[in-house]
């Protein structure tokens, strides 16, 4: 009797067509089908010969043929794979659970324990967010380019916009649900011939943003670090290299927290996000009450119509730039999908994960942009105050010195869950993409810990390389800006290049998960792929123009960018390109599928043979 069909079986106007099934208690065979629109009929089936693929004639309804419940609940997942362009398919363990399965379908065996669960998946990118220190962070850009009204505007715009991206990333996530992401995606949905040279394009700017985002968010940590010592004693004037040495030291405490269990990460941060959400609703509720100011807040007439133009260009461009606030704190919703080979139910999951991410990132990032444009006094001095940490003078200016330092304090604290978060999701990344041989070293770095069962040395790399990035900051404060602006570009670019080709390329190639957006989906689509095409240029744009730009003013964004772009491009086309085809798959067993119309002969080895090999073994 048969027990499961494997394959697509259409239905319609009469035609041959050729499927794999599972048998219950016998072997996987070829089936010759012939359909057409009449009701079912039951037919015998009876091999040709033992162990082998033999044909069969049978009827099915237009609908399609499965109908009973059991043949439909274990019918393959439904992926958009790499495999649909070679005709293969894998041969899945039949102890498999449905995310082994999944995983299969899109041509990679389970490396990782799925310890993380839709909770805990959620609270790995939330910490990446980090909202109050994200936005701490980066004061200068949306606080200081358009002033309090540019404050508020810009994350109202820019966060609506961002929800679209993150919209379509969870929809590509949903159909496959793969550490490689945005990288794998771009492979499958791209023109014929164009998969590997998309693939190489993308991982390598979602690498660099991950390569910088420690750096930026460590660095950050550290001059607030020296900056609460230097508020403690004002005596005590850091210089470049104390900071490099707490930022080492940060670095270090990352790499040993993300090199642990998945189960560990997974525990570690929910304390996190539970640390995260605390921070903040101490935020907003200490900020507004704890001020020494007099009156308290600010007047909502002034403070939503407020514009300071703290650029040489037009206010309206200026409150555009302004943006990398919002952007640079909602870029982490992008860690599920990455995490997705350690999640349970990944294909429901870490799409949920993403959307929770950018909505909670929206919201509560738009009450503490509120907070600090009512109870700021003195826009200017918080933004280029005497200790460079503008957050830091926000703090003192808003609360005192001693209770202003108690929330800056706090506010590290949440940062180097932050840190931590990123370097996660960064060792994901460069682990996936060395996985198929796109990163030089990639025999070491794909490797996976026997003990923890996580990538350790990817781990390792993403911090070698955030230490060596963490160097341009004895060239001065200008250049190290120009890392918040490029983990922004870097980042955007790897999340819009996929949807972009879904949208004009890969729409009948792309096979839709269990969370989709419907009818929808082109038009969130396109939106997504508009907003990118605003943030570009302004993220690459400097403040200054004429006399007035000069090196120290200059926007080093589109260099440092472009130049490791240009560098990773040329590469491809010198060497890449006559070895790199794409995702590398690492199925253990691949089965072709059979060609439609035409009578499989007795050359393919039973699902079930294979998985008596594998119990053998």
């Amino acid at each position: 009797m048969i027990n499961t069909l494997i394959g697509p079986i259409l239905a319609g106007s009469t035609r041959q067509s050729q499927a794999r099934i599972w048998t219950n208690g016998s072997n996987a065979a070829a089936v010759n089908f012939s359909f057409s629109s009449c009701s079912a009929e039951a037919v015998d089936i009876k091999p040709s010969s033992p162990n082998s693929c033999f044909s069969v004639v049978a009827h099915a309804p237009k609908r399609g043929p499965i109908a009973n419940d059991k043949m439909a609940e274990k019918s393959p997942p439904n992926v958009t794979s790499i495999l649909d362009t070679t005709h293969e398919r894998a041969v899945i363990d039949e102890d498999a659970t449905s995310d082994e399965q999944a995983l299969a379908a899109l041509g990679y065996k389970q490396e990782f324990k799925r310890d993380f669960t839709l909770l805990e998946s959620f609270s790995v990118s939330f910490s990446i967010l980090g909202l109050l220190p994200s936005i701490a962070s980066t004061l200068t850009f949306g606080l200081g380019y358009s002033g309090t009204a540019g404050l508020i505007w810009g994350w109202l715009i820019a966060g609506i916009m961002i929800q679209s991206v993150a919209f379509s990333m969870a929809e590509l996530c949903s159909s496959m649900p793969t550490a490689g992401g945005l990288y794998y995606a771009a492979a499958v949905l791209a023109p014929e011939g164009w998969g590997p040279v998309c693939a190489w394009f993308v991982g390598w700017s979602n690498a660099v943003a991950f390569a910088i985002g420690p750096c930026s968010l460590n660095y950050a940590l550290a001059l607030m670090i020296t900056t609460s010592v230097t508020i403690s004693n004002p005596e005590w004037v850091p210089e470049t290299w104390h900071v490099y040495l707490v930022y080492l030291a940060i670095l270090l405490f990352n790499g040993l927290i993300a090199m642990q269990s998945t189960k560990f990460i997974g525990r570690f941060n929910v304390v996190g996000t539970v640390w995260n959400i605390i921070l903040v609703l101490v935020f907003l509720i200490w900020f507004p009450v704890g001020s020494i100011n007099s009156p308290k807040t600010n007047d909502t007439h002034e403070t939503w119509t407020t514009f300071q133009n703290g650029t040489e260009w037009p206010i309206g461009w200026a409150a555009i730039m302004g943006f990398l606030t919002a952007l640079y704190t909602m870029a982490g919703y992008d860690a599920p999908f990455h995490l997705a080979e350690e999640c349970s139910n990944a294909n429901i999951a870490s799409p949920r994960a993403i959307v929770m991410t950018s909505q909670s990132g929206l919201y509560g990032g738009f009450a503490i942009v509120l907070v600090i444009a009512y109870t700021i006094k003195d826009v200017t001095e918080v933004v280029v105050g005497p200790y460079g940490q503008p957050f830091g003078s926000l703090c003192l200016q808003v609360l005192g010195r001693n209770s202003g330092l108690a929330l800056f304090a706090l506010t590290q604290v949440a940062q180097m869950f932050c840190g931590v978060g990123v370097t996660i999701a960064g060792s994901r990344v460069i682990f996936a993409y060395s996985r198929d041989g796109a990163i030089p070293g990639h025999q070491l770095w794909a490797k996976v810990d026997s003990r923890t069962k996580t990538p350790v040395w990817a781990t390792w790399f993403v911090l070698i390389c955030s230490a060596l990035c963490g160097l341009i900051s004895f060239g001065g404060p200008i250049a190290l800006g120009a890392f918040f602006t490029l983990v922004g570009i870097g980042q955007y670019t790897a999340f819009i290049a996929p949807i972009a080709l879904k949208l004009f390329f890969g729409r009948n190639r792309f096979k839709p998960g269990p969370w989709n957006l419907g009818r929808y989906s082109a038009t969130v689509n396109a939106l997504a792929v508009a907003w990118w095409c605003v943030i570009t240029p302004a993220l690459c744009w400097p403040a200054f123009k004429g006399r007035n730009l000069t090196p120290q003013t200059m926007n080093w964004t589109i260099l440092l960018y472009g130049g490791v772009m240009s560098l990773a491009m040329l590469h491809y086309g010198l060497s890449g390109r006559k070895w790199f085809k794409g995702p590398k798959i690492n199925v253990e067993h691949l089965a072709q599928m059979p060609t439609p119309g035409l009578r499989v002969a007795e050359s393919q080895e039973s699902d079930k043979q294979w998985n008596e090999k594998k119990r053998a073994q």
